[in-house]
């Protein structure tokens, strides 16, 4: 790059000197002509534009710039027609966006334009695929709480179900509420609003009204294949129902009631029958521990006319006993043949089973040592299209499989990550969102040869860094306890042989969750290897750690022994992480970071008290520091001093117990509506901190949520959490 801007300097002298002879009327000594001048004017801006091009492949890119991609979700196809939409987050601001056979161009159809912290989700074609029904506003986490305002609208928000044109035009409302679910004709929609279900008429010409009056908690809404009732989940505190209501003889009645807790109700394709999970009722009041085994789940089928239900399968004691999901519409799809598919953990893993609705064995479809995830059946219900980690553990790839089948076919493969598959109505292309180490997600169809064709490419911005993204590398190291742990690790481009880096450990929320080998398919997630990889940029060796207790590995992984409020042993992986940094030859073992959010913030704020000789500074988001704070807000029943022994447990596994041998600086970040970790937990260990005069900085975020709603709170964050590292690990302004 010197030698392309010496030159330029060159022929700028010369041409300087040119202009310079004419205006004073003499003759160049060389005899340049005005054509060789303007020649040389077509160099010298080649050249400069070369030596920029390369000075801008040098700069370090902006963390605005790394966190400037829209994150798709919400893929859904339409019903009859080869198309499918999904949501793009964009700076904040969500948007319906559709691509249609036979080119698959994506195009936006809503226009909302502001980062207001107002979500976009919950999407539904009309069975005619010309609009397309959703909610916007809300906490679709937490539905039963107040609605989240973080830009802080004085005139406040509401949550709405809408509908838009696909063919374009303004988006219309048809009532507050959420869950909205079309009915096969097309006419009507029906939606939870107050816990209770409501309908509106799709054309708007009626006010929408509460359909029926019933007690608990409504969800789950599912119209027969033939429109003419609805079968729903009735939340009762410590047990829950199917409903089912007619709509032609105004009727409501509950399947097979029982004490336990019954959901993801499923109708056969005659309207007949409900297929639904039954979980067995338990008294046990704790969260955040191992659940290896309980007593055994079961699949029950009822008539939807009587309410006369039975047991077609229950899963065997010991290992699966413990129900284990999946991502999909259902937990049970009926499939073609009266087949009931259903996810089951028998042997360790989460795989794909099948069973007849008239009962019989179970018959494996997915078998193999890996997991599980996003199940789509297609068309005609003769196929399931599902991802999985499947010969690349750290990454997801998508497969099919017949319902009859054990045989799953590879679709994809390679150094991506691909998930959310659909097959679309013409039967023969496969909608998906994918991404890899240096592309963020996006939306592409499947094209023949297993060709991906994205179908939004104008969308993503055009000064966003692929090409100054570096490929983090899988590392496994050993815990402190010998188990082995997988991580991603990020190592600064160019970095001289001899040269040692301030590190960053990071740890993923959950706990069950997994970072992968590229841009993650979940939007916090997606946000966090943002980070990661903008730290990397800076000049961080950045290790993010899969510890116990997280996704991917296995039932006995996941359910860790004394993992969380039950004894920490996750510990033994910050530790082992930390020890791995230490060890390597280029990095700086006195300048060695953390950070993480939620449970990473948990993780984070357990490295900073148990093992400030190894850690130098944390960033702890929204994390848990005391068990015993934390457990209520998800296991409502749990009282301490109900359960001393646990409770004692609980409060020895959270950093407040350690906060005496604390001594590493931290900024702790939260929003003061978070409603997953309450904010009770950083007023306590600002409160401990403050007594043993640790070094804080305190950012919070009035009104925001746990998993931050607005762009520019993420933008915030992370810009704060980086100038904090800046400060406390490698000194720089």
């Amino acid at each position: 790059m010197k030698l392309h801007l010496k030159r330029a300097e060159g022929w700028l002298s010369m041409v300087s000197n040119k202009r310079n002879y004419e205006a004073n009327g003499q003759r160049s000594e060389r005899g340049m002509t005005k054509r060789r001048c303007l020649y040389l004017e077509f160099i010298l801006a080649a050249t400069l534009v070369t030596a920029a091009g390369a000075l801008g492949q040098s700069k370090p890119f902006t963390l605005e710039q790394v966190m400037s991609a829209p994150f798709p979700t919400d893929l859904v196809a339409a019903k009859k027609t080869a198309a499918f939409a999904w949501v793009f987050n964009a700076r904040g601001a969500r948007n319906i966006w559709v691509a249609e056979a036979p080119d698959f161009t994506g195009r936006q159809i809503t226009n909302y334009n502001s980062d207001d912290g107002q979500d976009v989700g919950e999407l539904e074609w009309t069975p005619d695929g010309k609009a397309i029904v959703y909610t916007r506003g809300g906490d679709f986490e937490f539905p039963d709480r107040s609605y989240p305002n973080p830009a802080i609208n004085p005139a406040g928000v509401e949550q709405n179900v809408w509908v838009v044109p696909v063919a374009g035009g303004a988006p219309r409302k048809l009532g507050e509420g959420r869950a909205p679910t079309v009915a096969p004709d097309g006419k009507q929609v029906a939606f939870i609003y107050k816990d209770q279900v409501w309908i509106a008429e799709i054309e708007g010409l009626v006010k929408a009204e509460q359909l029926f009056h019933s007690e608990g908690r409504a969800d789950a809404l599912r119209w027969s294949p033939d429109g003419t009732m609805l079968a729903f989940v009735s939340h009762r505190k410590e047990h829950s129902l199917i409903g089912v209501y007619d709509l032609g003889h105004k009727t409501l009645r509950y399947l097979d009631p029982s004490v336990d807790r019954d959901r993801e109700p499923v109708w056969a394709p005659d309207s007949t029958r409900v297929a639904f999970l039954r979980i067995p009722a338990s008294t046990e009041a704790f969260a955040f521990g191992p659940k290896r085994t309980g007593q055994p789940w079961s699949i029950r089928v009822a008539d939807a006319a009587t309410g006369e239900g039975h047991e077609i399968w229950k899963a065997d004691a010991g290992k699966g006993s413990v129900f284990r999901g999946i991502v999909a519409d259902n937990q049970l799809l009926w499939a073609a043949g009266d087949l009931i598919i259903f996810p089951w953990e028998r042997d360790g893993w989460t795989h794909l089973y099948s069973v007849s609705v008239d009962g019989g064995a179970a018959h494996l479809l997915t078998p193999g040592g890996f997991e599980v995830e996003d199940v789509a059946l297609g068309p005609g219900g003769r196929e399931l299209f599902f991802n999985s980690n499947q010969n690349d553990v750290d990454r997801r790839h998508i497969w099919r499989e017949s319902v009859t089948g054990d045989h799953p076919t590879e679709v994809t493969s390679g150094d991506g990550i691909e998930w959310a598959p659909v097959m679309l109505e013409d039967g023969r292309t496969i909608a998906l969102l994918h991404s890899n180490a240096r592309r963020p997600a996006r939306p592409a169809v499947l094209a023949a040869g297993g060709r991906f064709q994205d179908v939004a490419t104008a969308a993503i911005p055009t000064d966003f860094p692929t090409d100054r993204l570096v490929v983090p590398q899988q590392v496994i190291f050993s815990a402190a306890d010998g188990l082995r742990i997988h991580g991603q690790l990020f190592l600064p481009r160019d970095s001289k042989a001899d040269e040692r880096h301030p590190a960053v450990v990071f740890f993923h929320g959950g706990s069950r969750r997994q970072m992968l080998l590229g841009w993650h398919y979940m939007g916090y997630y997606n946000n966090a290897y943002a980070m990661n990889q903008y730290l990397c940029s800076r000049g961080y060796v950045v290790l993010s750690v899969n510890y116990r207790s997280g996704i991917g590995y296995g039932m006995e992984f996941r359910e860790a022994l004394n993992y969380g409020a039950t004894g920490a042993s996750e510990f033994n992986d910050v530790q082992g992480a930390g020890l791995y940094l230490r060890g390597r030859p280029d990095v700086d073992a006195k300048r060695i970071g953390v950070w993480g959010g939620s449970y990473g913030g948990y993780l984070t704020a357990l490295a900073l008290a148990r093992a400030s000789d190894l850690f130098a500074a944390g960033v702890d988001m929204h994390g848990v520091h005391d068990w015993n704070l934390e457990i209520p807000n998800f296991v409502p029943q749990y009282d301490p001093r109900k359960q001393p022994e646990a409770a004692r447990i609980a409060w020895e596994s959270s950093p407040l117990a350690s906060v005496s041998t604390w001594r590493s600086p931290v900024l702790i970040i939260q929003g003061d509506d978070d409603r997953n970790v309450p904010f009770t937990e950083s007023i306590h260990l600002v409160e401990a901190l403050r007594k043993q005069r640790v070094d804080f900085r305190l950012l919070v975020f009035p009104d925001e949520i746990h998993d931050f709603l607005r762009h520019a709170t993420w933008v915030k964050a992370y810009r704060a959490g980086a100038e904090f590292f800046a400060k406390h690990l490698d000194g720089k302004p």
